[in-house]
């Protein structure tokens, strides 16, 4: 699969990509996590414009099949971690928002197949209901480490791995 940057011209696809994930969590018993809006316009909009958001393709040219946001900087969530621990304290990327439109398999390794090689580290976070979210990222190697909190203080099960 492909991976670029989205940008604004992408919000069409991103919106499609999105709904079909919501969709996908209801069926299978998550409907809290993103709810009926999550992640929001205005949330995609900004790491648009930060060049956080990416989109994943089949091929070149083709239509986006999945969409995931990346950042390289701490997340401030994260600070915090309830019932356990990190397995390091050095810098780590954070995988968020990563959604499919249920065509193709697979978003998730391509997501971690383009990160790993800028990031041995990488932290991600799920809800307890995302029952096939757990199971892809330990799939995947990522340990569950705890709980962390968003800012909105919903609790979010925390992730890591090292050196893929």
């Amino acid at each position: 699969m492909k991976i670029r940057k989205a940008n604004l011209q992408d919000f069409p696809e991103l919106r499609r990509i999105y709904k079909a994930a919501r969709s996908f969590m209801r069926a299978h018993d998550n409907p809290n996590q993103w709810g009926d809006t999550s992640p929001e316009e205005e949330l995609l909009l900004q790491d648009i414009r930060a060049g956080h958001l990416y989109l994943v393709t089949a091929d070149e040219g083709a239509p986006a099949v999945g969409a995931f946001a990346l950042f390289t900087e701490p997340d401030p969530t994260y600070s915090y971690i309830e019932d356990g621990s990190w397995l390091s304290d050095l810098p780590y990327a954070t995988i968020h928002s990563i959604g499919s439109d249920g065509t193709r398999h697979g978003i998730l390794g391509s997501a971690l197949d383009f990160a790993e090689p800028l990031f041995h580290h990488i932290r991600i976070d799920t809800h307890a209901d995302n029952y096939v979210m757990q199971r892809a990222l330990e799939k995947a190697g990522f340990s569950r480490r705890g709980i962390i909190y968003l800012a909105n203080g919903d609790p979010r099960i925390a992730y890591e791995r090292i050196g893929g």
